[in-house]
């Protein structure tokens, strides 16, 4: 079952207010946009489903960064162009949620891939990709896909920071 988050609701205040203050105070960017758009994710990432949203034609989920651009299927009304846009704005999505949030989860097992440094790399391209295949009038517009391109690292900082935020918010409310 999926969470409705709706504009009032007090998870969507919490996530807006804590980015907002982590990103201007912590981090040094004051960009009003770019958290917005950080706020919105956390909020849309609140349940699994959509964290896994993209699925193969055979409607399985895709968890794999690597299969996401070759195997995501949105559908027969979806051209290729927007097709390429969207997952690779997912993609930018994905990897910044998980590097940010959940960094833990990306350490190297008994592969021994550094997926950490992976996902930085790749969404940091596949946000870069999105922009570039931005029309003028498509939300989120071409700049602040740039600039979370550009930022990705400072992002993922931030976020890691929100987390951290939100962790002792709830240590403090146990011990209340």
């Amino acid at each position: 079952m999926r969470c409705n988050v709706g504009d009032g609701h007090p998870l969507r205040k919490l996530f807006s207010g804590m980015v907002e203050q982590v990103f201007l105070s912590e981090v040094g960017i004051c960009d009003v946009r770019l958290t917005d758009y950080l706020s919105q994710m956390l909020v849309e990432f609140v349940h699994a489903d959509d964290v896994y949203r993209l699925r193969r034609v055979d409607g399985r989920v895709i968890r794999h960064v690597s299969r996401m651009r070759v195997e995501a299927d949105l559908g027969p009304d979806v051209g290729e162009h927007d097709r390429t846009r969207l997952v690779n704005r997912y993609i930018g999505d994905f990897t910044l949620f998980w590097a940010g949030v959940y960094p833990e989860q990306l350490q190297p097992r008994h592969s021994g891939v550094d997926r950490l440094r992976e996902y930085l790399l790749e969404g940091k391209h596949s946000y870069g990709v999105a922009s570039e295949l931005s029309r003028p009038d498509e939300d989120p517009p071409a700049e602040l896909l740039r600039e979370l391109s550009a930022q990705f690292e400072y992002c993922v900082h931030g976020l890691h920071l929100v987390r951290a935020g939100w962790e002792q918010l709830a240590a403090e409310q146990n011990h209340n």
